[in-house]
């Protein structure tokens, strides 16, 4: 079923009544994270290989049919726009799923559909730490101030640092829909070269809005190695191997969910014979650099 509903302004420092506390506050997040992943999920579905090949092409993460990855997790950013925009004339796949969902209404479930179909790209600055949980962040382009609350962001972002990242609003918080990057003004130069030029005389306002601009702030993060920076641990999938890439520096690149589902059938050492098999032209951070190819792919097994 469609969900049609008004957006609603949420005010940083105005505390839901029904979440009094830390702990509540937390446990509800958890459980709106939950049902995000769900349905991040359920909308790869919706979406054509083709769709999701063409979208890596615009991120330098694949040549021809042949998707070229530092890492697995770098799928997040061609998911992130492939889920949340769509050509002129083209429907969003988040749009496509919400038609044919079968949602009670006013459940959890629909709301958490309704704020992410709502979802906006957005440049943050962090503030402060809420006096509950989570962050204050001001929406540079905007100009609002938005309560924000996501653990790994509380955990390790400092005051005054700056993300792009994209956000909906389930609730009187924020939450990230999944792929954050760390942002610093000296991009800016980069990003208006990525940028199609009938875009050059657009309003800050107009253009955070635009699907270029997330476009073009992934391509640069990328091209610029966003996945170097990882801690390390025994690789499971490599046991010879002293180390394999375990997670992102939390600074550079940040907590992003909408695939992981997708591809968690690679990720256990039970099926690293699966793994091998699937990617038989990939070579891991852990053996080698750069420039790996995991072949042509096979999105119907992935998202299975």
């Amino acid at each position: 079923m469609a969900l049609v509903g008004a957006r609603r302004e949420h005010n940083a420092l105005k505390n839901d009544n029904s979440l009094s506390g830390r702990d509540e506050v937390l446990a509800r997040y958890r459980q709106l994270r939950e049902i995000s992943t769900r349905h991040h999920h359920e909308i790869l579905k919706f979406i054509s290989d083709d769709a999701l090949l063409h979208q890596a092409r615009r991120l330098g993460l694949a040549q021809g049919k042949t998707l070229m990855l530092e890492d697995m997790e770098e799928m997040n950013y061609v998911c992130d726009l492939a889920i949340y925009t769509a050509s002129a004339g083209r429907s969003r796949a988040i749009d496509r799923y919400a038609s044919s969902a079968r949602l009670t209404v006013r459940s959890d479930e629909a709301l958490v559909l309704e704020a992410m179909r709502a979802a906006r790209f957005s440049i943050l600055v962090i503030e402060r730490r809420h006096e509950t949980a989570g962050l204050v962040a001001t929406d540079l382009f905007r100009r609002a101030e938005v309560w924000l609350v996501d653990i790994a962001l509380e955990n390790s972002m400092p005051d005054g640092g700056m993300i792009a990242t994209r956000l909906f609003a389930p609730q009187p918080f924020w939450m990230t829909a999944g792929v954050n990057v760390l942002f610093d003004l000296g991009m800016i130069e980069d990003i208006s070269a990525e940028l199609p030029r009938r875009l050059g005389g657009s309003k800050l306002a107009a253009l955070i809005d635009d699907r270029y601009f997330a476009e073009a702030i992934y391509r640069i993060a990328l091209a610029d190695g966003i996945m170097d920076r990882i801690h390390t641990r025994t690789c499971p999938m490599m046991p010879d191997r002293a180390t394999c890439p375990t997670r992102r520096d939390p600074l550079h690149l940040l907590a992003a969910d909408q695939c992981s589902l997708a591809f968690r059938k690679y990720s256990t050492p039970s099926n690293s014979s699966a793994w091998a098999a699937a990617s038989a032209n990939i070579k891991p951070f852990c053996a080698g650099r750069r420039a790996r190819s995991i072949g042509a792919p096979n999105f119907p097994t992935w998202t299975s």
